[in-house]
């Protein structure tokens, strides 16, 4: 099998086993919160609370987990994720009450710090270095369809066999595709390099400098899709749109999120990391500016805009350390970096909904403030490149 077939190879498997796990965690609670609240006798707003709890443990063990798949590649880290992943499902699908319920949310958890995009990405930097970034697009361009593959298996397997079902179901596919997916068919690593100097500073306080810079980033454009992913229809409804078009408009952000993704993995690909980031984090600034002008009539511009700088967000998350600090150590790195973020998506929608019930869609410019925050930090890390 040549490199390249190889290579296709790995990013297919784990575009595969990505789609899987993030529709069994992530994407599960939009689906089967309703059914578990009722039979607990808790609020949805409950279910969703011990959701927000499992990723700020995620963002916990994300350093441990990197360090992890730097040692040992990820192959063996990445299939023990499918393993916790399908012990978290069962203990929520045999749980008698709320206790229980949120221990097993604990272990999805860790399975999460394991298993998601930051461990798929520190794979791939453990086997192909610097030349990584295609591959990682790849994976996202295929996991970019989790949701819409995820949320109808979930309700279809919930309206067969109940929520509890429906948990086993996951627990499965963990095991019976997963597993044996991750395991068999992703590369062994060489052993790690020994530390190298990084290419944007000098010492390590600059480099300390520039992980506090992306990870701000990172937590600010982490803040915003998860915000506006829980919240858009009806930001678009209090912009003036109604239900209908307001749906309508939101079922653009998944495609714009891939459309994104496609032109990073062609026409962009040769375009430096930073320049891309800075590209996606304008986006959405540029979006509200558009919806604040054009009102109502605009709401589809807006998620076009929107959804295009998130997919490519999701790339730049990958990509951008990998440039910026290169392979050796990428995990552990990316697992500190990407920290905050995964605590600001964990509270952002419960925010960010108490600022939109305040001030309706004037709460789009703390969002479009943060962008440009976060665009500002981008010019400052190219200052230290340079």
């Amino acid at each position: 099998m040549s490199i390249a077939t190889n290579r296709a190879l790995t990013v297919a498997v784990l575009g595969t086993t990505q789609t899987l796990s993030w529709g069994a965690s992530y994407y599960l609670p939009a689906i089967l919160a309703t059914p578990i609240a009722a039979e607990f006798g808790v609020s949805r707003a409950t279910i969703f609370g011990i959701f927000s709890l499992a990723l700020l443990l995620t963002a916990v063990l994300g350093p441990a987990a990197g360090r992890a798949i730097d040692r040992r590649g990820g192959r063996d880290v990445l299939a023990v994720s499918n393993v916790v992943f399908a012990i978290g499902l069962v203990m929520m699908g045999l749980a008698p009450g709320l206790p229980v319920f949120c221990l097993a949310w604990a272990v999805m958890g860790m399975a999460m710090a394991m298993g998601l995009y930051d461990a798929a990405f520190a794979t791939l930097a453990g086997l192909y270095g610097k030349d990584a970034r295609n591959s990682i697009t790849g994976i996202t361009l295929i996991a970019g369809f989790a949701s819409t593959v995820g949320w109808p298996t979930s309700a279809f397997m919930e309206a067969e066999w109940g929520w509890r079902g429906a948990c086993f179901g996951w627990a499965a596919l963990q095991i019976l595709l997963g597993l044996p997916l991750n395991r068999l068919l992703i590369p062994r690593v060489p052993p790690p390099a020994k530390a190298a100097p990084v290419a944007t500073a000098s010492g390590p306080e600059p480099q300390l400098r520039d992980m506090v810079l992306l990870a701000f980033v990172l937590a600010t454009a982490g803040f915003s899709a998860a915000a506006l992913g829980a919240h858009l229809p009806g930001l678009l409804q209090s912009a003036g749109a109604t239900a209908a078009a307001a749906v309508a408009a939101g079922t653009l952000l998944g495609p714009a999120q891939v459309g994104a993704r496609i032109l990073e993995f062609s026409f962009l690909r040769n375009i430096n990391p930073l320049v891309s980031a800075r590209i996606a984090v304008v986006a959405h600034p540029l979006a509200v500016a558009v919806l604040m002008l054009g009102g109502a009539p605009m709401a589809a511009v807006f998620v076009l805009i929107h959804g295009a700088g998130n997919g490519m967000l999701t790339i730049t998350r990958g990509t951008l350390p990998l440039a910026l600090f290169g392979p050796v150590g990428y995990g552990h790195r990316q697992g500190l970096i990407t920290a905050p973020a995964r605590a600001s998506q964990a509270f952002a929608p419960y925010f960010f909904g108490l600022l939109v019930d305040a001030v309706g869609v004037q709460s789009l410019w703390l969002t479009a403030g943060l962008g440009m925050a976060a665009l500002g930090a981008l010019f400052l890390l190219r200052m230290r490149e340079a």
